[in-house]
Order: C-alpha cells, then structure tokens, then sequence
C-alpha cells in the first residue's frame, strides 16, 4: 500500500525536481542531462573486489544524481524509477559493445538486480534496484534489445546495514550472503546474457558477492560467457581510475 500511495502522489501531487529542486517538474532538462549517459564507461573500485565483473556506469555519484537516487530510494520518488531506469540502459548496452549486449548481440540479456534485504523492503515500500531494473529492460525492449528482469537472487542469512562500513568490511559482511533460489536456475538458460544490475557500486562488494551467487550456481557457462554488471552511477574517482590504464 505504501508503495501504491507514493506512486499515486507521484502522479497528482505538485513536486519540485528531485535532484535541484526546481519547481513544478520531476526532473528538469538540466538534471535529465547528468543522466543522459555523457560519461557512460567502466568503473573500477579501488581496492577492486576478488571475483568482480566488469562494470559499466553510466553516471558519476555526486550532485543532482546523488539526490536523485536518493529520493527514489530513501525517500519513495517511485516515478524517479523510469530517468533511473534509462541510464541504467545505457550503461547494460554499453557493457555489450563489441557483441556482449547490444540490439544486434545473440539471444537474450537478462537483468538480475541484487537484492534488498526483506526489512529494507518493507521500510521502503519497495525495491529499488528491482525497480529501476524494471525501467531499464522496458527501455531496452523499446530499443530492439530482447530484455528482461529476473529477480533470481535473495539473501540467505541476515546481513549489517553497509552504511558506514569499509570496504573490507563490506566484504566481510556479505561473504556468502547471497544465493541463486531454489527453482530460479531454468529463468537464466538458454542463450541468456547475463548483467547484474543496482543502482550504485562504491566499494565493489555487493556485486562481487552477487558475482559469487551467480557464478557458484553454474549459471555462466559455455564459450564466450561473461558475466558482466551495470549501474546507474559510481564515484567519480572509480572512472578516472579507468582513464589512466594505458592502452596496448
């Protein structure tokens, strides 16, 4: 119900721009922009994770983005969803150039979202990541890219809230946390592409351990497979990490 009612408000209500508060407009232009894609690329955390993929983001985590995630996860902006959900879009394509998930790769790409833990869902009125990957597989439907979410991951035992932790102990709390459910192994056959999806990557922990699930399932088989990840945004020194390898 809680969900159902933001999602209402969301439509009738007067709002201000989520992410600079200009008035009378969900999103302005302005802000729309600093979710266009511009700096779409690979991001790396540093220290980088054992067993993470390769990440795409599609926008740096500061300012109007910030706030913009924040109020549709913290605060139930549930329409921010569908602005989240094209960004998200474009870093799942650009993680496919060069054959892995764009309109004109093989088969099917499936958006697995990590998970929120079930007490998160319930303080929230729902789940962001899932949402947001939602948006993304319909925007890429619309595209031309055979896309679809598959929420096969859960939690199998109670984790600490990340907020405040290190990166080691981001770690450390989500070692072996995540697990591919029991029936979900026949939703990522067939020719499917998988890219893991959330709404944020800082430390690198969460999608490694979901990397880990996934992996550990036997579900990234046969020649060529790659398990891949995409986000809405990443800090911005996790790009520029990125920017200094040098080319060979």
């Amino acid at each position: 119900m809680r969900g159902w009612w933001h999602e209402l408000a969301g439509l009738v209500l007067p709002v201000d721009c989520a992410g600079c508060g200009a008035v009378r407009v969900l999103v302005c232009a302005e802000c729309r922009d600093e979710l266009s894609g511009a700096v779409e690329g690979p991001v790396r955390p540093s220290p980088r994770p054992a067993g993470l993929p390769v990440v795409r983001a599609a926008a740096v985590y500061e300012g109007a983005v910030r706030s913009l995630l924040l109020a549709h996860k913290e605060r139930g902006a549930l329409p921010l969803a569908g602005v989240l959900g094209a960004a998200l879009a474009v870093a799942v394509v650009g993680g496919g150039r060069g054959g892995a998930a764009g309109p004109g790769g093989a088969g099917e790409v499936v958006l697995v979202p990590v998970p929120s833990a079930r007490r998160q869902v319930r303080a929230r009125g729902h789940d962001p990541a899932r949402r947001i990957a939602l948006a993304a597989a319909g925007r890429l439907r619309r595209a031309g890219v055979r896309a679809r979410v598959a929420p096969v991951l859960g939690l199998r035992r109670a984790v600490a809230d990340q907020a405040g932790l290190g990166a080691r102990q981001r770690r450390e709390n989500l070692a072996g946390a995540l697990a591919v459910r029991r029936g979900a192994r026949g939703l990522l056959q067939g020719g499917t592409r998988i890219v893991l999806v959330d709404d944020l990557v800082t430390t690198g922990a969460t999608l490694a351990e979901a990397a880990r699930a996934v992996r550990a399932a036997g579900l990234v088989t046969g020649p060529g497979a790659a398990l891949r990840a995409a986000v809405v945004a990443a800090p911005a020194d996790s790009f520029r990490r990125i920017e200094r390898v040098p080319r060979v």
